[in-house]
C-alpha cells in the first residue's frame, strides 16, 4: 500500500470515527415524554400550573463599558409557551393574580400533554421568584387550532410535537399512550 493510499484510508477511518461520535451524542438518546394529563375543559376561566423561563444569561463582559439604561413600561402582552393542543398558538390570556396578559407563542418538550403554561420572564431573578405555582387564567382570545395543527404537522418527527398533533386531530388515546 502506498503512502497516499494509507493516508486516504486513515482519513476515511477518522471521518467514520467522528461521524459515530457525533451521531451518538446528537439526539439519539431516548427521553420519555412527560406524564400525560387529561386536558382541561375549554372554558374562559381555567386553573393551571404555571412555570417561568427566560433567555440565557448574556456572557459577562470583561471590559468596563458604560451603558445607557432605557426605562420603559413592561410590555402589555408577555410571551408564553404551552401545549398548542391545549392552548393553540395565538391564545391570549390574563393572569387574574397579577392582571398581566400573555400570548401563547411557543411550545416545549416538558409542556407536551401537560396543563402547564410557561411564562417568559425578563431575567433570571424574576424567573426564580416566580417558580412554579397554580394560577387562575382568563382566556381573552383563543388561538386557531387549525393553524397550530398546520404548523406542527411539518415538525412531527419529534415525539412531543407528534403528541400535540394527535391531540389536535382528536386522537387523545393515541396522544396519551405516546411515550
Amino acid at each position: 500500500m502506498t503512502y497516499a493510499e494509507r493516508r486516504n484510508l486513515a482519513l476515511i477511518l477518522l471521518a467514520v470515527f467522528i461521524a459515530l461520535i457525533l451521531l451518538t451524542g446528537c439526539g439519539t438518546t431516548h427521553h420519555a415524554l412527560p406524564a400525560y394529563e387529561t386536558p382541561l375543559s375549554k372554558t374562559n376561566f381555567q386553573h393551571v400550573r404555571t412555570t417561568a423561563y427566560t433567555a440565557k444569561r448574556p456572557a459577562k463582559s470583561t471590559r468596563n463599558v458604560k451603558r445607557a439604561v432605557a426605562v420603559s413600561k413592561p410590555p402589555q402582552i408577555g410571551s408564553a409557551a404551552a401545549d398548542w393542543s391545549r392552548w393553540p398558538a395565538g391564545t391570549v390570556f390574563r393572569l387574574l393574580s397579577t392582571g398581566q396578559n400573555y400570548r401563547v407563542e411557543d411550545y416545549g418538550w416538558a409542556l407536551s400533554g401537560r396543563n402547564t403554561i410557561d411564562l417568559y420572564m425578563a431575567n433570571q431573578r424574576e424567573m426564580n421568584t416566580w417558580g412554579a405555582r397554580p394560577e387562575t387564567i382568563e382566556i381573552l382570545k383563543w388561538g386557531d387550532p387549525q393553524e397550530s395543527l398546520q404548523f406542527l404537522r411539518r415538525h412531527q418527527d419529534y415525539r412531543h410535537i407528534k403528541r400535540m398533533v394527535l391531540e389536535l386531530e382528536g386522537r387523545e388515546k393515541e396522544a396519551a399512550s405516546l411515550r
